[in-house]
């Protein structure tokens, strides 16, 4: 008993000195992604030349919407206050309509992902295309992975120097035009690039570039897999939206093990398909091996298919090993009884979808309602009324009618749920009150008026009173309306 007592603390003194010596956090370990080329490769690549040609071109649309208004065709004018696409002016108090975007976006990303599984993350995430172009860039200077590898381990030399130097002068670039082209959303493009190489942009403009191109020098060329293993939450999230029928990058390995190395004119008995050639991890840009399983680094690219296509041919062995499926077809190809059709539709498909088609729903419908006019009224507070000579009650507004149109336009303002009320334009040319049934607009903007609005004594109510404002076109027909109060003496 006593030498089981003694064991036992040896045993735990032992596992408590590996525990204390190990580290807390363990270093990077370099990738060095190998070129490769198949059909996924090119998917990437026609991906990439898409995406980074509307973001960086998009900014240079012109869109002719007449005198006075931007001729961007894509603008988020944060000074204006409003944001234009093509014909269409989103106003700040439309700001629901991006709110609805993003729904759309997340409920798409998470119908995508029950489908496809990562296919977000493998060709169309941001951080995912320009790390591709960054490694490109590299590749072409410093060469292919062996190069590279040995190229970092040797001391520095002119040709290091020259060639490192070359591609961070090239990622710099880089991020600086995509620093620039984000800036280029929310100003009008050809005239910033101009005042920023003559030095006399603001400096928002010249700070938001440098941020840009410091995150996206660090992010896509030194952080890279570490951005999609550590700092992205949506390998956390994507767990719970993968079932057995979602289309995963996968390895078959009921078919592949055990592997090994394999000389031509042996037999295969014994022996599984997988040569353990290594091009599956050697391409991969997150650095796993699909052979280990689903894993939380895998972003589903698909490189480490193309990768193991031609050794497959090579070898002679069926294509496939490493293939796009859902974990159900694998297990029904593992038994070898027979194949499973894919299960599109099912329940968390459709009740994506169907979340899908609402919020698009709504936003059709309350798009295609919105109103072209808009009116806001703001009472006076000092003082809260004046008492005229003739003993009539006058309160003061300011009143704000935005027109979202293109042309300008005459408005009819009018006050209702007061018997007896008058209204007049302040500082008006000519006849106060008539110019308050003729409030020209412009086009595309806000126009203020101050408003007098007056009660005869007799009439005049105690306290505050309701009222209603109402804004109506040339035609008669009521364009907006808005809730203010009348004040009028104590009794």
């Amino acid at each position: 008993m006593a030498s089981l007592d003694k064991k036992l603390k040896e045993r735990s003194s032992s596992t408590n000195m590996s525990l204390s010596d190990s580290p807390l956090y363990a270093d990077r370990t370099k990738v060095y992604p190998r070129a490769v080329t198949g059909r996924w490769r090119r998917v990437k690549w026609t991906a990439l030349v898409v995406l980074l040609g509307i973001y960086y071109l998009v900014p240079w649309l012109r869109w002719d919407r007449g005198p006075g208004a931007p001729s961007q065709a894509i603008l988020l004018d944060l000074d204006g206050r409003r944001g234009w696409i093509f014909d269409v002016v989103i106003w700040p108090q439309e700001v629901y309509f991006v709110t609805g975007f993003l729904i759309l976006g997340a409920i798409g990303l998470f119908l995508a992902t029950s489908l496809f599984g990562r296919v977000w993350c493998g060709f169309s995430c941001p951080q995912t295309v320009w790390t591709d172009l960054f490694m490109m860039v590299e590749r072409l200077i410093e060469g292919d992975r062996n190069e590279r590898m040995r190229r970092d381990k040797q001391p520095m030399s002119f040709d290091k120097a020259v060639r490192k130097g070359a591609k961070h002068f090239i990622w710099l670039a880089i991020a600086a035009a995509t620093g620039g082209a984000w800036v280029f959303y929310y100003v009008d493009a050809p005239s910033t690039l101009v005042k920023i190489f003559r030095g006399q942009a603001s400096m928002e403009i010249y700070f938001f570039i440098g941020l840009l191109t410091a995150t996206t020098y660090m992010l896509a060329g030194w952080a890279r897999e570490q951005v999609c293993t550590y700092m992205c939450p949506w390998p956390r999230f994507q767990a719970a939206m993968l079932d057995e029928q979602s289309l995963i990058v996968t390895y078959e390995k009921w078919r592949g093990e055990p592997r090994g190395k394999h000389k031509a004119g042996e037999s295969w008995d014994g022996h599984g398909d997988c040569v353990d050639c290594g091009l599956c991890s050697a391409v991969c840009p997150t650095g796993i091996d699909i052979r280990d399983g689903q894993q939380l680094e895998c972003i589903g690219c698909g490189l480490c298919i193309d990768a193991c296509v031609p050794t497959m041919q090579k070898v002679g062995r069926p294509t496939g090993l490493i293939r796009w499926d859902t974990l159900a077809r694998q297990q029904v190809r593992e038994t070898g009884k027979g194949s499973l059709k894919w299960r599109i539709v099912r329940p968390r498909t459709v009740l994506y979808a169907t979340l899908l088609a609402l919020v698009a729903a709504a936003m059709l419908v309350v798009f295609a309602m919105r109103n072209d006019s808009d009116l806001s009224v703001q009472r006076d507070r000092s003082p809260n009324f004046v008492r005229l000579t003739n003993g009539d009650i006058r309160n003061s507004y300011t009143v704000k009618i935005s027109n979202k149109t293109q042309m300008p336009r005459q408005f009819q303002l009018s006050v209702e749920r007061l018997p007896g009320a008058s209204l007049a334009i302040a500082n008006a040319e000519g006849d106060s009150t008539t110019a308050a049934r003729h409030m020209a607009t412009e086009a595309n903007g806000v126009t203020t008026f101050r408003v007098l609005l007056t009660v005869p004594a007799k009439s005049a109510p105690s306290g505050s009173t309701p009222v209603e404002f109402v804004i109506r076109d040339d035609q008669g027909r009521e364009r907006a309306s808005h809730d203010a109060v009348f004040v009028g003496p104590a009794r």
